[in-house]
């Protein structure tokens, strides 16, 4: 990177840091430690996220996935949401000089100005709402800001990108379930479902959309991507894409390669990969024991049959330039004013070359300088298009739900 370069990327970030859309760390938490939260000051090699990393990636506001997964009953969803949202608080309270809890885009800002990087909540998957509009509230009030409609399974009121088609979209509970969002100021993510979702959600939101973590379909016909005909809604929206750099949906020889990995694993008749729920500690219970327990799972030995094949055929890498391309699309379709950055860091088993842990973003936005984009357009894409996004969202919430006052 040369010193001109180098100064304007420092100068963008100090300016306008990096307003990432999806992380999940505090799932890799739960998986990893127990929940503890200890060691992120100082670095935790084993994840993607630490707080000097993020510190090198000049990322200033932070939307913590509190994923659960898709599979478990919804009533389960809701409390297990409730342990990942209160990890997420455990995580600021732990290091109070580094991050700050935001609910609003002023708070964000607020982060910026004192040198914290804003967390934010955001719930992945209509199910952990369990159809209730009461427990939506509840996450509300507890400073959710963004809900995604569905995981990687269909709720019984939208469809799903990577299942198969239950409602065509939206029905009549999903429209409800928008219009709470909308209400109380909460972003409706629209990552993860079918595109019968999308355009009906489109449609009836009243605030703009948000895509924490997708890319774009033209350039990989991923059913996680985004199509050319949904990014052109974007604008009258007012929404945003938040581009992800998860290999499988940015490379078609990486989704490729992992279709083929599934049909060497049927042709050898081994059983389809599968993790159990984590489970969170119990009371009295030390973190360690259970995150040894879960390690146990996680490091269950590959097939040697297996293993020989991924040896001969190992898995392409991705580079930051086909995420830059990925973002260039984006700014083509859907103009440089609907476009952000969502890395699902700690989401995925592994990320681009250059871009393999939080500490990346630089090298992402040095790849798009050089191929001409101003300081403007590289804030736009780094915060503020997001920012305002958040901020639309409050001032069409009638009844908004968040706490008065961040965190301290």
């Amino acid at each position: 990177m040369s010193d001109t370069t180098a100064d304007l990327i420092a100068r963008i970030l100090a300016a306008t840091p990096v307003f990432d859309g999806h992380n999940d760390l505090p799932m890799a938490l739960r998986v990893r430690s127990g929940y503890s939260v200890e060691g992120l000051a100082d670095g935790r090699p084993d994840l993607h996220t630490d707080l000097p990393r993020l510190r090198a990636g000049g990322v200033g506001a932070q939307f913590w996935s509190v994923y659960v997964s898709s599979k478990l009953p919804e009533p389960e969803a809701v409390l297990s949401t409730l342990e990942q949202i209160d990890a997420v608080y455990r995580l600021v309270a732990r290091y109070p000089d580094a991050l700050r809890i935001a609910y609003t885009a002023a708070d964000v800002e607020r982060s910026f100005t004192d040198g914290r990087i804003a967390s934010l909540l955001g719930v992945e998957g209509g199910h952990s709402l369990a159809e209730s509009l009461g427990v939506l509230r509840s996450f509300a009030r507890l400073g959710v800001r963004y809900v995604t409609l569905t995981h990687n399974d269909n709720t019984s009121w939208a469809d799903s990108a990577t299942d198969e088609p239950g409602v065509g979209g939206l029905n009549a509970t999903g429209r409800a379930i928008v219009a709470e969002l909308n209400r109380t100021g909460v972003l409706v993510d629209l990552s993860h479902v079918a595109e019968s979702t999308q355009r009906a959600a489109l449609a009836v939101s009243t605030s703009p959309v948000l895509f924490s973590h997708s890319s774009t379909r033209a350039l990989n016909d991923h059913p996680r991507n985004v199509t050319d005909e949904v990014l052109q809604l974007l604008p009258d929206n007012g929404g945003v894409i938040q581009l992800t750099f998860v290999p499988y949906f940015i490379s078609a020889d990486v989704a490729d390669w992992a279709a083929e990995l599934e049909e060497e694993r049927a042709r050898l008749e081994l059983p389809a990969r599968t993790w159990p729920w984590p489970r969170a500690p119990r009371p009295a219970e030390d973190p360690a024991l259970v995150a040894e327990e879960h390690g146990v799972l996680l490091a269950a030995p590959v097939d040697d049959r297996l293993r020989r094949w991924t040896e001969a055929h190992p898995r392409p890498e991705v580079t930051a330039a086909q995420v830059a391309d990925h973002v260039e699309h984006a700014r083509e379709v859907a103009g440089r004013d609907h476009i952000g950055l969502g890395g699902d860091y700690d989401g995925v088993d592994h990320q681009p070359t250059g871009l393999a842990d939080v500490s990346g973003y630089p090298v992402l936005l040095r790849e798009l300088a050089d191929r001409g984009w101003s300081r403007a357009d590289l804030e736009a894409l780094t915060g503020r298009n997001v920012l305002r996004v958040l901020r639309e969202a409050e001032e069409r919430a009638t009844e908004p739900l968040w706490p008065t006052a961040p965190l301290r």
